[in-house]
């Protein structure tokens, strides 16, 4: 690290959180799919008999013969970090923490029975001080939530996709639950964001980590608003073909797209949940017993459909349109497309009432050869 490195560390001590339960800062949907896993019967039991099936123990022998252990006696600034942020979140057991060569920037909580945080070399080169504290912070919200036994699974399945897609429909099973164990992945990674911000406690840094991120060690060439600006532009912008676009665009991604990540940290940090966490009023572990699934539910719908209501996405703004009796969808799916109003009658082949019809087909089909 470069003296530079030192110019952004808060001069305070920052807060801890006795006991807190990951529940106070996960995102909706993430919580709910954990709270029901969490109250399954004998869903521990299983997932540890799937032990035998994964490659854990490979993959720690393999992190501990071919990386860097961090310590006090290696990589001795991030074990601060990492005992620090233990300490925040009252993470009682310091998970083993490695540094691999690797030139491309990423950190990752893996491990069933023990969590195992690695970060790159292209990461520890890439980020200051307190950007990289709120990327061990992130870490261990992941490690706290139990994420690792499902991120673990997820990379074991992804592997065995790989292997048996010369299988008829195996593939397409497997790749099934790979993208809905992604769908949620990606919600969990918006909630280790969010314990990324708790344990650094600056903003600031978790934006900058996040811009270098996307645009490499160019701070002095980047701007929080312009790129914060860039999700507001992404998600407001184009028409339906390009909303269907930003989906097929994401499936693949264990992760949301970065500019998204900085924008939904930067709301959550201004919401009433967070400061109230920071003024000590969180839910906490000892309370994980008696958490209500269905409550989890009804705060992740409930998310949802603020989501839909506020959205300016063209897709989520027409879900919420339909939803409120505002009309029909094949009527408004056709106009969409093909660009044509209420009174576009002439340039879009023509409609009637109920979008039936071979004028509505007419426009249906001209739309598909413009995309």
């Amino acid at each position: 690290m470069t003296e530079s490195s030192h110019e952004n560390v808060p001069s305070r001590q920052r807060k801890r959180f006795a006991g807190i339960s990951s529940r106070a800062y996960e995102h909706p949907a993430d919580r709910s799919a954990l709270v029901a896993l969490r109250k399954l019967s004998g869903f521990d039991t299983v997932f540890k008999a799937l032990s035998g099936l994964l490659p854990e123990r490979s993959l720690r022998l393999l992190f501990l013969s071919d990386s860097v252990r961090v310590s006090d006696a290696q990589f001795a600034h991030l074990n601060t970090m990492l005992r620090d942020a233990c300490y925040i979140l009252d993470l009682e057991k310091v998970p083993a923490m490695y540094v691999t060569q690797d030139p491309r920037p990423n950190a990752m909580c893996i491990g069933l029975d023990e969590p195992i945080i690695v970060v790159t070399t292209g990461l520890v080169e890439l980020l200051d001080e307190e950007e990289m504290r709120a990327v061990v912070g992130h870490e261990v919200g992941h490690a706290l939530s139990g994420h690792s036994v499902y991120r673990t699974i997820l990379l074991f399945l992804t592997n065995l996709a790989v292997k048996v897609a010369w299988i008829p429909l195996g593939n397409v099973a497997i790749m099934a639950i790979v993208t809905a164990l992604r769908e949620w992945f990606r919600k969990s990674e918006l909630s280790a964001d969010r314990a990324g911000l708790l344990v650094g406690q600056d903003l600031h840094a978790s934006m900058r980590g996040l811009m270098k991120i996307a645009g490499g060690n160019h701070l002095h060439e980047m701007n929080v608003d312009a790129f914060l600006e860039q999700a507001e532009e992404y998600e407001a912008g184009g028409d339906l073909r390009d909303s269907v676009l930003k989906i097929l665009n994401v499936l693949p991604r264990s992760h949301p797209f970065t500019a998204v990540r900085a924008a939904e940290l930067k709301k959550w940090a201004a919401s009433r949940d967070y400061q109230r966490i920071m003024d000590g009023h969180y839910p906490r572990r000892a309370e994980d017993k008696d958490a209500s699934v269905s409550d989890s539910f009804r705060e992740s719908a409930s998310h949802y459909a603020e989501t839909v209501r506020t959205s300016k996405d063209p897709l989520m703004k027409l879900v919420g349109d339909i939803a409120g009796g505002a009309g029909d969808l094949g009527g408004k799916l056709r106009d969409k497309f093909t660009g044509a109003g209420p009174g576009g009658g002439a340039g879009s082949g023509g409609t009637n009432g109920n979008g039936s019809g071979p004028a509505a087909e007419g426009g249906s089909g001209s739309a598909q050869g413009e995309g």
